[in-house]
């Protein structure tokens, strides 16, 4: 990737990381941690892969996006925002009773394409996107991005073994892998490791990156464009809480919010990163 758009791409996703920490503290609830291990690949989909415009949010041939992790709906908001579908001074009113943005995205919200939350759920509405998608002869694709905690559900796999079945190549799952889920390392939950062997034998195409390096996601999502005649699954190693020093590789940052202190530290790192990468 080019050096100048790289930290194009760098700076937005400082500013989506302030947005999540925003939106979060203002809330005294939500899940950052998660939120923030998503942003770069968000930045990367809405700013360099996605046909996607914010003037054109129903376009019926823009490539869909569903947050199937919804509870890092902060982030998804935050990347919209700054894009352009919404005002950022939403943000601060994330989880607000009669506010535009609630715990998790709604379909009536502008660029959510699908209401999500109840984990599993998500990839099993891509795939129906997906499948409609070559009903229709179009060409969009479609995106979805999944916690590794939340591929302990068995409808997860359902879905998995319905889009090989359909050959849905113009499906993409990413599973962000930070390791850690609401009760502890998903090693020690309900480890669904090897990720990526278990999609191989559920029949998708399977790509790893490092969900922090712009040039490794460009060259995970490149590949998946060459992907035909079966889904693609990328299984990107993430940190949780990633940005945030205090809140990276933290199992407590799931369901938990800053407190006045911990927003201001957060908002200072996140400032100082951001004055570095804009020198």
């Amino acid at each position: 990737m080019d050096a100048s758009r790289k930290k194009d791409l760098q700076k937005i996703a400082c500013k989506v990381r302030m947005g999540v920490i925003e939106g979060t503290y203002n809330a005294k609830s939500g899940h950052p941690g998660g939120s923030l291990s998503i942003s770069d690949t968000l930045t990367y989909l809405y700013y360099d892969k996605m046909n996607a415009d914010p003037k054109n949010p129903d376009d019926p041939d823009r490539d869909r996006f569903v947050l199937s992790k919804g509870h890092t709906a902060p982030a998804l908001y935050s990347v919209l925002a700054i894009k352009g579908y919404f005002p950022e001074a939403e943000i601060k009113s994330l989880r607000h009773i009669g506010a535009l943005l609630q715990g998790h995205p709604c379909i009536h919200i502008p660029g959510v394409d699908m209401s999500s939350g109840s984990l599993g759920q998500g990839i099993s509405a891509a795939c129906g996107m997906a499948l409609a998608g070559k009903i229709d002869g179009k060409s969009y694709k479609v995106y979805t991005v999944l916690g590794d905690g939340e591929i302990e559900e068995g409808q997860v796999w359902e879905a998995a073994m319905f889009a090989a079945h359909k050959k849905l190549d113009n499906l993409v799952a990413v599973v962000d892998n930070n390791g850690l889920q609401i009760d502890g390392p998903i090693s020690e939950v309900c480890s669904p490791e090897p990720i990526t062997d278990k999609f191989a034998a559920f029949g998708w195409h399977v790509i790893t990156a490092d969900a922090h390096d712009f040039d490794s996601l460009e060259a995970a999502f490149n590949e998946a464009d060459t992907v035909s005649g079966k889904p693609v699954v990328i299984v990107q190693k993430s940190v949780k809480g990633k940005g945030v020093s205090f809140m990276e590789n933290q199992v407590g940052w799931h369901g938990t919010a800053p407190n006045k202190e911990q927003y201001e530290q957060a908002i200072a790192e996140l400032t100082a990163q951001l004055k570095e990468l804009e020198g």
